[in-house]
């Protein structure tokens, strides 16, 4: 009865196979724990799997979390309606296997279903409007409010995963985005261009639409939802402070709060950096911002101070730029004056003109400049000696100028004298000392102690440095001073400098000697006038007369000196192929005393040169050769024809260039140029030529051929370089003997020489890599003193 029943029911049904499947991947089996995966929304009436019975089972019971939906017929588990994850997303169900009474003969098992998701919600946004507000300048990218919206489809597919996106930005100036939203979260934060340009002055409000959608924005299909966002734009309060002044030396309790820095929002953490490393950092933050001096400030150690604050948030990260922070530490009257040194000296001429400035005492403070605590007043408080009298000088009370106030001072009467002045502030007085030194003015000449030094007659070979005369003259001013001090100089009669003047600087005594040698025929009679002065200017109204002047006669006798010649070493430069009897050069030499001079030649090694006795002009006798001696170096003599026959030497030097007069040749000489005979295949060999001529910057170019046009056919000359060449055979047969061959080696020179050189080449019969020679050679063969052998290797032998 039960089984026509549910044969009744089943034609009731239209079942379909669903897309679900079971742990096994088949839709049929015996009874056992199973679990299938289900997409939400299929239609109804859908088959999940098919238990199959098995004796005595001849039925099926389901129960557990079936909700009205799941059903299982003959075996067949199925759903009845379309499943809902976001109602349920797993369903427990038992299955038992009943037999014909009813009784569970099997079971129950375990099935599991599980709803898999497919995108049937669109996301919703918790607020239709949302409002916040951010300060100026805030930190870009730092979120100041969110947005969220939820999904009820599963957040672990693409069907719960939302993408935040600002859609509008009201107003958008010069179309720059001033907001910008973290597509993950829905967190909103400025941007670097709002960071900088949001003002609540021009623009107190912003308004912003923000979208969401499902399935990551990513598909063409996805849900979306929008909302409004109104941001308020507030006045940025982080802003430096202005700058602080401080009271040096405070006796207040510290630390002292001296100002103040605030983040936009609470929680920040605060903290202080040097600009400049100091010794020590008398400042200090607390994370209310409230910053503080910790000790009294001395303005003359340090006047100013700059550092920065700086705000965190909790990770360590800075919340914006750090603040500078100025600190200026003021003044008070704490330094007393201070002298410039110990004794101050100034010095005064006398006879200086009443009113006359002597000197500035400048005395120092170190309180702050240019404020009453560093304003200096002068007062001289005492004068020593007294003489004339008191009150000889005077002082401006702010400069510090001294100044002669009464009489001009004689150096005589009182040398020196010492001044206490006091220097005082509003607050401090000090002491300090000024020396006045008078010193003697240039009011007296110096005077000759006699006008005429008399005669005085010198062979013209004194020697130089001599002295030859000793003057005086005496000064009255000041001993030891440019007053005093006496220079002495030639005014006349020593147009040449022959002599001069040294002065004993503690005596003014002159020393007159011979700076360079007299000259009997140039000046045999000086008539010398000497002038006394000082190195300083002579105070107006008086001047140098006859007394500071004297005069002194000197005579020079002749001495029979050696002939002069013009120069020491004369040179020339002439052609190696010139012409026997060519003047290559001359010399000329003068006689002091005017007598004539015969020129002659030593040291003439080559026998290459003459010189015309008379005239000094030197003559080529024989032909010169560059490659022998490139420069040619003789002495020439000149004597003097009667007198005492006196001579005197110079050096002439001859230099020759080069003419192309030599041909090129081999560079050594080449024997035992040896090929092993029989020659098994063609060879080489090298040779180099050289020349006696001057060569160029560039080296020889010489260029090479055969000597002889019979030997074409056996050798050819090849140019290796412009000094090396090969020589090659053109064959290998040869025969066993010595073989000279005529090479012909032309420089290429103006004009070109040519040289004809022979190159002996051997044929012999080789052991072990010599040559080998039997006792009776034939003739052209090597000699018996070379049967042991010459070794190839001795010359450079190339096979070709």
């Amino acid at each position: 009865m039960m089984v026509q029943v549910q044969l009744h029911c089943l034609c009731l049904f239209t079942l379909y196979l669903t897309t679900g499947y079971g742990q096994e991947g088949r839709f049929s089996g015996p009874l056992k724990p199973m679990t299938f995966s289900i997409f939400e929304g299929q239609e109804e009436s859908q088959i999940i799997f098919q238990f199959k019975s098995s004796p005595p089972a001849v039925t099926f019971k389901l129960s557990g979390e079936t909700d009205g939906i799941f059903h299982i017929q003959d075996g067949l588990l199925y759903h009845s309606r379309a499943l809902d994850r976001e109602t349920r997303a797993v369903h427990k169900l038992q299955v038992s296997a009943l037999d014909a009474y009813g009784a569970t003969v099997e079971g129950p098992v375990p099935i599991t279903i599980e709803v898999k998701d497919i995108n049937d919600n669109r996301p919703v946004f918790l607020q239709s409007k949302y409002e916040g507000s951010v300060r100026q300048n805030s930190r870009p990218g730092k979120p100041f409010m969110y947005v969220n919206a939820t999904d009820l489809d599963d957040p672990a597919t693409p069907n719960g995963q939302l993408i935040y996106q600002i859609v509008i930005q009201l107003p958008k100036i010069n179309n720059v985005m001033y907001f910008q939203i973290n597509n993950k979260t829905g967190a909103i934060s400025l941007t670097s261009e709002g960071s900088q340009e949001l003002d609540p002055i021009k623009n107190p409000s912003y308004n912003l639409v923000v979208s969401v959608k499902d399935m990551g924005g990513q598909n063409e299909n996805s849900f979306s939802d929008s909302t409004s966002v109104d941001i308020t734009v507030k006045e940025n309060i982080w802003k430096a402070p202005e700058p602080v002044e401080i009271v040096e030396n405070s006796t207040n309790p510290h630390p002292i709060k001296i100002t103040q820095v605030r983040w936009n929002e609470p929680g920040a953490q605060y903290s202080l950096v040097e600009k400049e490393k100091l010794p020590r950092f008398p400042f200090s933050i607390d994370q209310e911002g409230d910053i503080y001096v910790n000790q009294p400030l001395d303005r003359e150690e340090k006047d100013s101070y700059v550092f920065y604050a700086v705000a965190k948030d909790e990770l360590g990260k800075p919340l914006a730029f750090p603040l500078q922070i100025h600190v200026k530490v003021n003044d008070i009257n704490d330094n007393p004056p201070t002298c410039p040194s110990t004794v101050t000296i100034f010095e005064v001429q006398e006879n200086e003109k009443i009113g006359s400035n002597i000197g500035t005492l400048v005395a120092h403070d170190m309180d702050e400049a240019n404020t009453i605590n560093s304003v200096l007043e002068y007062r001289i408080v005492d004068q020593t000696p007294k003489s004339p009298r008191e009150g000889l000088f005077l002082v401006q009370a702010y400069t510090g100028v001294f100044q002669l106030a009464l009489y001009s001072l004689k150096k005589q009467d009182t040398p020196q004298y010492q001044l206490t002045v006091e220097v005082s502030d509003k607050d401090f007085k000090t002491l300090c000392h000024v020396q006045i030194n008078v010193i003697d003015i240039n009011d007296q000449i110096p005077i000759f102690e006699k006008s005429d030094y008399g005669n005085l007659t010198l062979a013209e070979d004194t020697v130089v440095g001599s002295i030859i005369l000793v003057i005086q003259a005496t000064d009255a001013d000041e001993p030891f001073t440019g007053s005093s001090k006496i220079l002495y100089r030639i005014t006349q009669g020593d147009s040449e400098g022959r002599l001069g003047i040294d002065t004993d600087p503690q005596t003014n005594t002159g020393y007159v000697m011979i700076k360079k040698p007299l000259d009997f025929e140039t000046a045999a009679i000086h008539n010398i006038v000497f002038q006394a002065e000082n190195p300083e200017p002579l105070v107006p109204g008086v001047e140098y007369n006859a007394s500071s002047f004297a005069t002194f006669n000197l005579f020079v006798t002749d001495v029979n000196e050696a002939p002069r010649f013009s120069q020491q070493v004369f040179q020339a430069k002439v052609s190696e192929d010139v012409a026997i009897g060519t003047k290559v050069g001359n010399v000329t030499a003068k006689d002091p005393e005017g007598l004539d001079i015969s020129y002659s030649l030593r040291g003439d090694m080559r026998g290459w040169l003459k010189i015309d006795p008379v005239t000094g002009e030197i003559f080529s006798v024989a032909p010169l050769d560059r490659e022998a001696e490139s420069l040619y170096r003789v002495q020439v003599v000149a004597t003097e024809v009667g007198g005492s026959s006196l001579s005197s030497i110079a050096s002439f030097h001859l230099t020759l260039t080069d003419v192309n007069d030599n041909p090129p040749r081999l560079v050594k000489e080449y024997t035992g140029l040896l090929f092993c005979y029989p020659l098994r295949e063609a060879g080489s060999l090298i040779f180099e030529a050289t020349d006696d001529d001057q060569q160029s910057l560039q080296g020889p170019h010489f260029t090479f051929s055969l000597g002889s046009e019979s030997l074409q056919n056996d050798w050819e000359v090849s140019k290796i370089n412009g000094t090396h060449a090969r020589l090659s055979t053109k064959h290998t047969g040869f025969e066993e003997r010595v073989y000279n061959i005529p090479i012909l080696i032309n420089d290429g020179g103006q004009p070109p020489l040519e040289g004809t050189v022979s190159l002996p080449v051997t044929f012999c019969t080789c052991v072990k890599g010599s040559c080998f020679q039997p006792t009776d050679h034939h003739p052209g063969m090597p000699t018996v003193g070379m049967a042991v052998g010459i070794l190839l290797t001795t010359f450079l032998v190339i096979g070709s």
